[in-house]
């Protein structure tokens, strides 16, 4: 899994290898300009013992090698950054446009800080070892090939000595690398944890403070943070042994070297130069033996994190349209549900069961029943936000499933009771599903929805940013809002999903109002618990158990429904229902 994980994340770099490959030239180039110092200075010491006087061109080559190990330093560091940051930006822009692919049935099960972690952390990860770790890794071994190859060069049985311990110095490696990869996987999953509850306590920060609970929410918080410092001291322990121990082998080389080599010297079988280029050597093998042993705890966290991501990036969606699906016909809004069964991801209990609905062009149909009957899931199958299990959904004789995406949710405008804004202008909140409507269709749209009123008093008016989540505005606002950015879309099908159940009476009359004019001659679907809501509607369908239990007019219903007679006592038992011909009299005064 760890071979197959570190060769996917090579692929990353394919678009950039020539990069890759001018930072490693650079690279060698730079420990070429550092490998020629000591055999310099090895050099000069031998033509001081000669009685040289001219020291000059060899101090020269010493400045002018150590001039071009700083310039191809400098560029080289220059281009592996531009790849670590082309790369990270690939990988985030791979990640976020996977994520959008997938369907809702994913985010349903899934922690928001977790996918959060995924992008942020994990990524970082990724792009560290592939930017900068990689090409640390390969300039370590580089140097230690160029070192041994000019040691060997100049005195290959000393050469020898000095490298014996590089054998040992691998297989270390190689075995912190295995014993580290499952503690750096657990240390990210760890920190995964702590980023989901970071997030959850920030966004229910409310109801933190509404109930007095931030004590319990730090000792939980807290408790995430130990987790997270447990795990990671196991991998700290590991790397706080084998980074020094890698770094440690080298100095028995130098050891060896000052004990045979210092004795050759004295007896004349080597020169006094050669002794110093050679323990030059050693000394120099000690730094990149000490990177290499981070560049694998480097590679070992981004194989972590790249297996975390390809947990996302390999997960398919599961809701997509045919190769070259046509748009949604032509049409004017006509829905039927044909033997509908739906059970969410997860779940062993079928939410709807068998439903059988037909709803004409231009027809108002109202859903009701009790919590966990079925009524948003129903509506969410119009637009595919879900897929059935078993039947169809049409719309003007299409199977959804067999057209394009986009433009069958351009045909469905749903507007729910959470009421979501981006943190964006009041404006384009509006206009989010028509970025290019005019400001007299906004203004028309926010008209109808109530929202004209409030947005006068705004310090920008419709220019005002809302906030976070629209926290800036009241929930009745937040609602109005939501309502005219579904009215702004102008769709066949329009769904009012308990659309008005934030707002009071008299507001909920001036929208509905605004509903009345932009329903007519459009098919809408309405879920509501307020019965004044309902009167919007031409028929009634009542679901019971995932099932349409009765459908039909108020008044058919009244007689022939015993659920719907217990919705009507309890939902309004001291108010009159009102039907849509008797609210337009009395609206109109008679």
């Amino acid at each position: 899994m760890g071979v197959q994980t570190f060769r996917r994340l090579m692929g990353f770099l394919r678009p950039y290898r020539s990069g890759v490959i001018v930072s490693f030239v650079l690279a060698a180039a730079a420990m070429g300009m550092g490998v020629l110092i000591p055999y310099i200075v090895g050099r000069t010491v031998d033509d001081i013992r000669n009685g040289g006087t001219n020291l000059t061109p060899l101090a020269l080559v010493i400045v002018g090698a150590a001039l071009g190990r700083l310039c191809f330093s400098v560029v080289r560091r220059l281009m592996a950054g531009r790849v670590s940051l082309a790369v990270d930006v690939d990988l985030r822009n791979r990640m976020y446009a996977h994520l959008q692919s997938l369907e809702l049935g994913f985010f349903d099960s899934q922690q928001t800080g977790q996918l959060m972690s995924r992008a942020t952390v994990d990524l970082q990860s990724v792009r560290f070892f592939l930017g900068y770790g990689l090409i640390f890794m390969l300039q370590s071994v580089t140097t230690i090939l160029i070192a041994a190859g000019v040691m060997i060069a100049v005195n290959p049985g000393l050469a020898l000595l000095a490298l014996a311990p590089m054998p040992w110095a691998v297989w270390v490696s190689f075995r912190y690398g295995r014993r580290n990869r499952p503690a750096a996987q657990e240390v990210q999953q760890r920190i995964a944890e702590l980023t989901a509850e970071a997030e959850e306590n920030v966004s229910g920060v409310r109801v933190v403070k509404a109930f007095a609970q931030e004590e319990r929410q730090l000792r939980r918080f807290n408790h995430a943070v130990a987790r997270v410092f447990d795990q990671s001291m196991v991998s700290t322990r590991l790397r706080a042994f084998y980074n020094p121990f890698i770094g440690f082998l080298p100095q028995l080389g130098l050891a060896a070297i000052l004990l045979v080599g210092g004795r050759q010297a004295i007896e004349g079988t080597i020169t006094l130069g050669e002794f110093v280029a050679f323990y030059g050597y050693v000394v120099m093998l000690t730094s990149p033996m000490r990177t290499l042993g981070v560049s694998l705890g480097m590679a070992q966290r981004a194989v972590a994190s790249g297996a975390r991501v390809f947990e996302i990036l390999d997960r398919p969606p599961r809701l997509t349209a045919p190769p070259g699906a046509p748009a949604l016909p032509a049409g004017r809004g006509r829905v039927e549900l044909r033997g509908v069964s739906f059970t969410p991801e997860g779940a062993t209990t079928p939410v709807l069961r068998d439903v059988n609905l037909e709803v004409e062009t231009g027809r108002t149909i109202a859903l009701v029943g009790g919590t966990g009957s079925g009524k948003t899931m129903l509506v969410s199958l119009i637009g595919r936000l879900y897929d059935v299990d078993e039947g169809a959904v049409l719309i003007d004789g299409a199977d959804v499933r067999g057209v394009d995406v986009a433009s069958l949710r351009r045909e469905v405008a749903l507007v729910s009771d959470d009421a979501f804004l981006f943190s964006a202008t009041l404006r384009e909140n509006i206009a989010y599903a028509r970025s290019e409507a005019s400001d007299e269709e906004v203004h028309r749209a926010a008209r109808r929805a109530g929202v004209e009123e409030f947005a006068r008093a705004l310090p920008e008016g419709y220019e005002t940013m809302v906030g976070e989540r629209g926290l800036t505005l009241s929930g009745g606002q937040r609602q109005r809002v939501a309502v005219a950015r579904g009215l702004l879309a102008e769709p066949r099908v329009l769904i009012l999903d308990d659309a008005t159940s934030s707002v009071d009476a008299t507001t909920e009359s001036e929208i509905k109002a605004g509903l009345r004019e932009v329903m007519e001659g459009r098919t809408t679907f309405v879920i509501a618990h307020r019965l004044s809501t309902i009167a919007l509607a031409d028929e009634i369908a009542v679901l019971s158990d995932g099932r349409i239990a009765a459908q039909g007019t108020h008044e058919e219903l009244l007689g022939s429904s015993e659920q719907y007679r217990e919705f009507v006592q309890r939902g309004l038992p001291d108010q009159v229902f009102l039907t849509r011909e008797s609210e337009e009299r009395e609206v109109a005064g008679l």
